[in-house]
Order: C-alpha cells, then sequence, then structure tokens
C-alpha cells in the first residue's frame, strides 16, 4: 500500500542526506515495517499449531532481507537453483526450504537434496519418477481446475501451467508412497494479490477438505497444508486493506472443526510474499528532465529495469515528491524513464505537485517484485538497494550494477564445434 506514515515520518526527514550520501536512484526498505508486518501475521494464526511463514524469495532476494526473516522463525519458498542457493547461505536447511518449481530439471532436483534437502513440492505426477531420491516428506501443489474460480491475476485454474489436476490428485501420493514417501504435505495457489480474504478462507476449506478425502483412500495423514501466497494489498490509496485478522479468526475455526472431527489437524504453512515487503519499500529517483509536447513528461533517473510492473501490467505504484504535497501547485504529467519502450512509464496522466529538474520522487510498494524482476534490456543496470534499519541507520545491502557486471559473461574460454 501507499507507504505507512510511520515508514514516511522516519525517511523523509533523513532522504536528502541519503540521496547526497548513495546518489539516485535506489530502492530502499523498511526493516520496521517488515518486522511488525512479520509479527502480525505470526499473531493472526498463533492459534493453529505448526504455524509457519515460508518467504516467496522471488519478491526480494536480498540476503540482508532473508536473513530478518530467518530471525523471526520463518522459512523460504524456493523456485529455482539460485533462490535455494540464496536461502542456504543465510543459514535455512532441511525443512525451513520449500521446492516449489515446475518444468523442474534433473540437475534442479539433485540440488534440492543436496545440503540437508528441502520439503519438495512437486508441481506434476510425472515428475514423481524423475525424482532421484524420493524423500521421505512430499508435497504436491494441487490445481483444482474448473470446479474453483481464480482471481484476475492468476486467472481461471484450468487454464494455469501449475498443479496436478483434481482426477490425479490421489493416484500422484499413491505413486509417492510407492517410491518411498512417508510423510505428506499439500498445496495449491489460485489467487495473487487478492484482497478479499474470503478467497483464503475458500482455500484453507478446500484444502482440508482435499486431505481428508486422499487419506479416507490411502489411509495417510497430512503433516501441513499449504494455502499458497496470495495476500495481497492496497496498492492505490484509496483501496482497502487485506482484513488479515478476519482470515486468521476464520482460517482457525476450519482447522479447529478438522480436529474435532479427525483428532489430529495438520500445520498450516503459507508463502507470502508481496504481503511480507512490499509496501516496506520504495524506489527513490530524482528528476531529471522535463518534456513538453503533447503531453508533459517528467524524466527521472531510472527506467522500467528498476521496477517494470507499471510498464508491464499497468500497475499503479503511488508517488510522493519530496517536500512538496497536492496542497501546492499540481499538473498532470507522466513520469518515465529512458528506455527505448514507449511503455517505459512509473506514471500515466498522473496529477502530482509542479515537478523541477534535482526533485526527490517517491515511488511507493517495490518492495516486492521491483528489483527482484529487473532486467538489462538498453544495457541498462540495475539500482543498488537500500536498507533502512531499526536503529535508524542506513545500510547498503546491494550495490548497483556496474557495465563490469554487465560485460561479464562475455569473459569466457573459447568453444565450438566443428562439423
Amino acid at each position: 500500500m501507499p507507504m505507512s506514515q510511520n515508514f514516511k515520518d522516519r525517511l523523509f526527514p533523513v532522504l536528502d542526506k541519503i540521496t547526497q550520501h548513495f546518489g539516485t536512484p535506489f530502492h530502499i526498505y523498511d526493516e520496521t515495517g517488515i518486522r511488525q508486518t512479520g509479527e502480525m501475521l505470526k499473531k493472526n494464526f498463533s492459534n493453529i499449531k505448526g504455524f509457519r511463514e515460508y518467504y516467496a524469495v522471488k519478491a526480494l532476494p536480498n540476503p540482508r532481507i532473508l536473513e530478518i526473516m530467518k530471525s523471526m522463525g520463518f522459512g523460504f519458498d524456493c523456485s529455482s537453483v539460485t533462490e535455494l542457493i540464496l536461502s542456504r547461505r543465510i543459514g535455512a536447511a532441511g525443512e525451513d526450504i520449500m521446492f516449489t518449481s515446475n518444468n523442474t530439471s534433473h540437475f534442479e532436483f539433485l540440488t534440492a537434496e543436496k545440503d540437508g534437502g528441502c520439503i519438495l513440492n512437486l508441481d506434476d505426477i510425472s515428475l514423481i519418477p524423475k525424482v532421484p531420491n524420493m524423500p521421505e516428506l512430499i508435497c504436491f501443489r494441487y490445481n483444482p481446475g474448473p470446479g474453483v474460480s481464480g482471481n484476475e491475476i492468476i486467472g481461471n485454474p484450468e487454464e494455469a501451467k501449475y498443479g496436478v489436476s483434481d482426477t490425479q490428485i490421489i493416484d500422484a501420493y499413491r505413486k509417492a508412497m510407492a517410491a518411498g514417501a512417508k510423510r505428506f504435505g499439500l498445496h495449491t495457489m489460485i489467487v495473487s494479490n487478492e484482497r478479499n480474504y474470503t478467497y483464503k478462507v475458500k482455500t484453507t476449506k478446500m484444502l482440508l477438505e482435499l486431505a481428508e478425502k486422499i487419506s479416507d483412500a490411502l489411509g495417510i495423514k497430512f503433516e501441513f497444508i499449504n494455502f499458497g501466497g496470495g495476500l495481497g494489498i492496497p496498492y492505490k490509496p484509496e483501496d482497502s486493506p487485506l482484513n488479515l485478522e478476519a482470515l486468521g479468526t476464520e482460517v482457525t475455526k476450519l482447522f479447529d472443526n478438522f480436529k474435532s472431527k479427525h483428532g489430529y489437524v495438520p500445520s498450516l504453512y503459507m508463502e507470502s510474499g508481496r504481503y511480507m515487503t512490499g509496501p516496506h519499500g520504495v524506489l527513490v529517483v530524482k528528476a531529471i528532465n522535463r518534456k513538453d509536447i503533447y503531453r508533459k513528461y517528467i524524466g527521472v533517473d531510472a527506467c522500467m529495469t528498476a521496477l517494470m510492473r507499471p510498464g508491464i501490467y499497468g500497475a499503479y505504484h503511488h508517488i510522493d515528491v519530496l517536500g512538496k504535497d497536492m496542497s501546492g501547485k499540481t499538473e498532470v504529467v507522466d513520469v518515465a524513464g529512458s528506455l527505448c519502450e514507449n511503455n517505459d512509464k512509473f506514471a500515466i496522466q498522473r496529477e502530482l505537485p509542479e515537478i523541477k529538474d534535482g526533485d526527490t520522487l517517491i515511488i511507493h510498494d517495490t518492495g516486492a517484485h521491483g528489483h527482484a524482476m529487473g532486467f538489462n534490456y538498453n544495457g541498462k543496470l540495475r539500482p543498488q538497494e537500500l536498507l533502512l534499519r531499526t536503529d535508524g541507520s542506513v545500510e547498503l545491502i546491494r550495490r548497483a550494477e556496474t557495465a563490469d557486471d554487465y560485460f561479464a559473461t562475455l569473459n569466457f574460454k573459447a568453444d565450438k564445434i566443428l562439423f
């Protein structure tokens, strides 16, 4: 959501000094806000024994951020070899890691079982014989198909490439058991950035009913269900936030009912990424150019390689101008970068305070899927990342890319094959 007043009160008074020291552009993340969200998450699901958040590494894959998550007792949801390595480097091991990938290669399976292994979450029944060594604990990602509707971001489950189908799910566990699996989890994810908490309540009910069905068929018990991520944040000022308290209350009731009926209950896992860090990061840029043609354009010193969501998705990110507000002179502008793409815009026809060259702009909600989705088209280089610590200090947690980084993959030993 547009950054909290608390984050503003701590950042804005020192932002000039930060930009003078580090230069722009940069993403800066708020440790205090991240920790507050993590504690709120734990509090609202505290009555479910074994509840655990597995932070979605793809949202913000920075070691310093992952260290914060680990200190709160969270695990890590990984979907690539690099994310596995990153999580292990900050001390995560074994069941601290859930590896959820699709179209998984042999090399990825081998990496997943190294260094104490992980919770293997298989995306397809056809992957069972491809697992080099079936672990004792196995999980499957469930795709409910046309019986359940997703949301506008993920779309209809039957059109998604993810997961084991409803007609395959029991057989998937049966085959895993035959291959040596003895402990079981169940996973799904059918919404993304969803602020209507009832979607997740329905998802939880669906998973518990499916666990019951599989248990009856195969005589197994589930150690956990994982309802995925997808908890949404309000990017626009007028958007309502997710009612986390109501979600926790209603999901807990479902778990209590399951225990009353069966005498045991699985743990609840989730893999929130955006919800954990999205509102607690901003992209700070400088206005460097003004162009008045058919529209008014404010050119800044970053482009969509630092934040692709507005250009690719048409996503809204709130913008503040340091030291100015809407009570003064305003104008309608497009805020644009320097990439050779016309969709390289952080805002389109947005009313903002009048901006002059040298003004500092703060682009909100970049703490998830911001730097992580960066790219190098046009030879553009991704910016630095900073962390506003709870003690008020500001730490560089990733330097800006350099031209040497860009050309590094061109330094290789000559190799060719003749025919």
